[in-house]
Formats: C-alpha cells, sequence, structure tokens
C-alpha cells in the first residue's frame, strides 16, 4: 500500500526527460511573467504534437525566443520569423512561430493592464485561489474545465492563437494553477496554502 501511495502520475513513464519535469517542474506554482510566457509557449507549439517532443526542443525554444523574454519576443520582425523557419531547434511550422511572437505583444498588453500575468490567470478561479482536484486515476482526469474554457474564450477575443481551452488547462496544470497529480503522486498537493 505504501508504494502505491508514493507513486508518480505514470503519464511521465520512464524517460528521464519526461519523470525530471514531472517531479520538478509539472504541477508547481508559478508567478513569474517570464516563466508564464514560457508555458504559453511551449503549450501553444504542443498542439498536435506530443509534450515530450517539447520538452526535447525547450533549449531551442529559449535560443529562439530570447530566452522567453516576451518583449523582446513581441519585438521580433518578420525577418525573424523567416530565420526561425530553418531553425531545427523549435517546430518550424509558420502559423506556430508567427503565433508566438503575436502572442508575445498581447502577453505584454495583459501585463501591462493586469500587473502581472499571473494576476490574469488567477482572476479566472473561484476565490482567486488555485485548484487541488480529486484524481483517483488518470482516467479522471479533465481536459478542459469551465476555468480553461472562460481563460481560452477571452484570449481568443484578445487575439492569442493557439490557445483553446484543452492547451489552456494543459498551461493551468503545469503552471500549477489547476493539481491535477494523483492523489497516490509525492507530487500532489494536500492544498492550496
Amino acid at each position: 500500500m505504501e508504494a502505491e501511495r508514493n507513486s508518480r502520475c505514470p503519464w511521465c513513464g520512464n524517460d528521464p526527460l519526461y519523470v525530471r519535469y514531472h517531479d520538478e517542474e509539472w504541477g508547481r506554482p508559478v508567478t513569474d511573467d517570464r516563466t508564464l510566457f514560457e508555458f504559453l509557449t511551449l503549450e501553444s507549439a504542443q498542439a498536435g504534437l506530443a509534450w515530450i517532443t517539447i520538452l526535447r526542443k525547450r533549449d531551442g525554444y529559449r535560443e529562439a525566443f530570447h530566452d522567453f523574454d516576451y518583449r523582446e519576443v513581441g519585438r521580433m520582425t518578420e525577418a525573424d520569423e523567416e530565420r526561425l523557419r530553418s531553425f531545427d531547434g523549435i517546430v518550424k511550422n509558420r502559423l506556430k512561430i508567427h503565433s508566438a511572437i503575436a502572442n508575445a505583444r498581447l502577453f505584454g498588453d495583459i501585463v501591462d493592464e493586469y500587473g502581472s500575468f499571473y494576476n490574469y490567470v488567477i482572476g479566472f478561479f473561484p476565490d482567486r485561489r488555485p485548484i487541488v482536484n480529486d484524481v483517483p486515476d488518470m482516467a479522471s482526469i479533465p481536459v478542459t474545465s469551465p476555468v480553461s474554457d472562460a481563460m481560452s474564450k477571452d484570449m481568443r477575443r484578445r487575439g492569442f492563437r493557439f490557445f483553446g481551452s484543452t492547451i489552456c488547462y494543459s498551461f493551468l496544470q503545469a503552471t500549477g494553477f489547476i493539481d491535477d497529480h494523483l492523489n497516490t503522486c509525492p507530487g500532489k498537493r494536500r492544498s492550496v496554502d
């Protein structure tokens, strides 16, 4: 029983990169705008692909997108977009590259409006608090929620691309706004502080 209570979420398998991501990052609360922009960019790039593909290209994304300085990314030009279409370190999809740059500008607008992207995101949550879900098994993990529906709808209204409700929900899980670790996982928060 003790081994079952201390078993990590099975979705990360045995790949060392995936295990490290699960153990050290996934579901841990993030408040820093640069890190939130990093996850927004990576989750958007993941659309239609396996997350491990994006994790393996993460350093390439850091290089391509100014270490996720959203102000610098927002100043990138069409020439930068063309250059990145030949850069092997990222997914070279033209629309995803363009959206990363356009999303950076919109991200900056939200920071200017709300003081931080964290303030914007937490405003979608009841009582402005993250959610810790009861997750007895993998089948219990949803792919969207009323929060991700509302947030992605607002972001689409603002012009964000590649950020529908499912991607938004993944972003909220990754950045600790929603804790969907299995109840038996050592990474599970037992409550929200």
